[in-house]
């Protein structure tokens, strides 16, 4: 409390100095670019799988395991695999840093997230991603209690939204809203609950299956429509309600509830902090986030250290075949840096790419990994990392907090900023000095989003971030010096009506003898993995949607399956 007090006044001291002393100043040159992913590599080796042709490979290497993919999937892959005392593995990379959509990186040396930018503390289903935390030395037991670093939990004030011209705390628009309104804010929040009673709804999702029933009716029922189909039905339809479920939606999944399903519209929910009207006691306890100032990119970097050491990162590589046979599996990958193909034989290989690219470069795929490819659809996303050199002038009302979310963003899909100093430990710090604010932008309900991240300039998007930014704070574009652009052409699945269904048919083992007491590795050899003779499939596409978790479990599930 004392910090959020001290950043309340520090703000409206800052914003009056700021505004008393600058408001001539004309907007600088903006410098930037784009950065993070290569757009045009990808889009190169897409052009030569069209061909059919590959070049020769001009060396031949050999490793017991191959692992496709550096994303959470492959990471979490190759940390299984030497958990096993496996170690005689490559990891191929596309990009020239490993991590997926949870990279990190820097603007005017100032760290900031190239994508996903926070991990909920997970509950009990999510097993394997605590002990990755107490690996870590984020989580441990104190006086038989977890506990978790305060200093890499979200500081306060940790939300905030930009509603009706001034700031509020919370994301949940509340400020000024009428009766009605708030009824149906508790009417979602009974049916949130209810729904949450009549079946389970786990982070990860796969945690969810049973091998005698994979899709509780519950489940089968929501996932048969959309969200918007499904508070329709319900009578849901205040303006302000539906506003923020759509921004839940766009926020996990990259598009809003006219495109997801009912079920991944309530598991947004019920898999972890539930949905509490103002008022409720429960709403005012914040649910735990950690976070950094790169983002998830800190948990990546520590992920793929060892693997830098040991040698068994490749970057630069772009898998381009996949041939399974009796023997063992061939992968042909294309190293950038030598500008050459390479031949690599394993006995067995984890396939973490998403799904469209594994259905291309796997030959003679599964009739799973094929339908999976036709079923699944894939949002663009776009993380704009502005670099201001001094705080900005603030509108009324709550502080600045870690995350800031403007109603009615004027860009289709904005999801607002977050604040990559304000996990700095001293409060004055944070309005002191340069920082970076990471805008983010889901493209999946835009048309032509994909292309339009292709063939538009960087400055088209850094103009129009600031554009929008520019509401709650007008002197942006005057302290605003760079603005780097990441893209992500698909960036995340989207888990549209009848996804669930199919996704929880596949790979599914049968579940071990509940009376017997399981490690976790033991535990965790049971997740539905789907696989072939030798190939294990690891991704979040498999989940239907791309969060840390579940990329995370699906990772760690195929390295034990191949390992075993």
């Amino acid at each position: 409390m004392q910090r959020r007090h001290f950043l309340a006044t520090a703000a409206a001291s800052a914003a009056m100095s700021v505004l008393s002393s600058g408001c001539d100043r004309a907007p600088r040159t903006l410098e930037g670019g784009f950065t993070g992913i290569d757009m045009a590599r990808g889009h190169a080796l897409r052009d030569l799988l069209a061909t059919g042709t590959l070049p020769a490979p001009a060396v031949v290497r050999r490793a017991q395991v191959v692992i496709a993919g550096g994303g959470v999937a492959g990471l979490a892959a190759a940390r299984s695999l030497r958990l096993a005392g496996v170690d005689d593995f490559a990891l191929l990379e596309l990009e020239d840093t490993p991590g997926g959509n949870s990279r990190g990186g820097q603007v005017n040396g100032i760290a900031c997230p190239l994508g996903a930018h926070y991990l909920p503390v997970p509950g009990d289903d999510a097993r394997e991603v605590q002990d990755l935390l107490e690996e870590l030395g984020l989580r441990q037991r104190v006086a038989g209690r977890w506990q978790y670093d305060e200093r890499h939990l979200a500081h306060s004030p940790q939300e905030r939204l930009f509603f009706e011209g001034e700031w509020q705390e919370g994301l949940l628009p509340v400020q000024g809203v009428g009766e009605a309104t708030l009824a149906q804010y508790r009417r979602f929040a009974e049916r949130v609950q209810a729904l949450g009673k009549a079946a389970r709804f786990t982070m990860p999702m796969l945690k969810s299956f049973d091998a005698k029933q994979p899709l509780a009716p519950t489940h089968q029922a929501l996932d048969a429509v959309t969200f918007a189909a499904w508070l329709d039905q319900e009578g849901l339809d205040d303006p302000r309600l539906r506003w923020y479920l759509d921004y839940c939606c766009r926020d996990d999944y990259g598009a809003g509830t006219a495109r997801v399903s009912a079920w991944a519209g309530i598991h947004y929910f019920a898999s972890r902090h539930g949905f509490h009207a103002p008022g409720e006691a429960a709403a005012e306890d914040r649910e735990g986030v950690l976070t950094w100032p790169e983002g998830n990119g800190w948990l990546t970097q520590r992920l793929a250290a060892p693997l830098h050491d040991g040698g068994q990162l490749r970057t630069g590589c772009s898998v381009l075949r996949i041939t399974e046979g009796r023997r063992g599996v061939q992968v042909d990958a294309f190293n950038h840096a030598t500008d050459s193909m390479e031949r690599w034989q394993a006995q067995r290989c984890i396939v973490a790419l998403p799904v469209f690219m594994a259905a291309r470069v796997v030959q003679g795929p599964p009739a799973f990994l094929r339908e999976a490819a036709r079923r699944l659809s894939w949002a663009p996303w776009l993380v704009a990392n502005i670099h201001i050199d001094a705080p900005l002038a603030d509108r009324p009302g709550a502080a600045p907090a870690w995350d800031n979310v403007l109603y009615g963003d004027a860009n289709p899909g904005g999801l607002g900023y977050v604040d990559a100093g304000h996990q700095r430990l001293d409060p004055r710090a944070v309005l002191a000095g340069p920082t970076v604010l990471s805008y983010y932008q889901a493209l999946g309900d835009v048309p032509q989003g994909r292309e339009q991240l292709a063939t538009q300039p960087w400055t088209h998007w850094a103009n129009a971030t600031l554009a929008a930014l520019s509401v709650p704070h007008p002197d942006l574009p005057r302290r605003a010096a760079r603005v780097d652009i990441t893209r992500y052409g698909h960036a995340m699945s989207i888990p549209t009506p009848g996804v669930l269904g199919f996704l929880s048919q596949i790979g599914l083992q049968p579940l071990p003898d509940k009376r017997k007491k399981l490690s976790n590795g033991e535990r965790a050899a049971w997740l539905p993995t789907p696989t072939t003779a030798r190939l294990a499939f690891a991704h979040s596409d498999w989940s239907g949607y791309s969060v840390f978790e579940e990329a995370f479990t699906r990772g760690h599930g195929a390295g034990l399956a191949v390992a075993r």
